[in-house]
């Protein structure tokens, strides 16, 4: 009986292991890659700005300095997060994508006295 229920257990260990490897992928950074580093854990611990529902759930672009294990990088943090350790799980980072037309040149605008511009 108790083999039973054992191998029955077994089995369904291995059933939701499969299914979730399926859906699970390896991400992969190299260095000179940016990323975005998950802050949401840390609301109660350190202020990136704002409280509550509108506080940042990421900060960044930071680089990577080297890959630590397969799934552990060590980023090019600023002088304000030194208090935090360096190196960082994958599942905490998220991959920077820059797109250039997103990027609003300054020289450009001309800004009025009344605070309107024209571009």
């Amino acid at each position: 009986m108790v083999k039973r229920i054992q191998g029955r257990l077994k089995a369904a260990f291995d059933r939701q292991n499969s299914n979730a490897d399926l859906k699970r992928r390896d991400i992969e950074y190299f260095v000179g890659d940016k990323v975005f580093l998950k802050v949401s854990h840390w609301k109660k611990i350190l202020m990136f700005g704002r409280k509550g529902k509108l506080s940042r759930r990421f900060i960044g672009p930071y680089g990577f300095v080297e890959r630590i294990e397969p799934v552990a990088y060590r980023l090019a943090v600023p002088l304000e997060l030194q208090k935090i350790h360096n190196v960082f799980h994958v599942y905490i980072l998220r991959r920077y994508r820059s797109d250039h037309s997103h990027v609003i040149s300054t020289k450009d605008i001309e800004i009025r006295p009344d605070l309107s511009y024209e571009e």
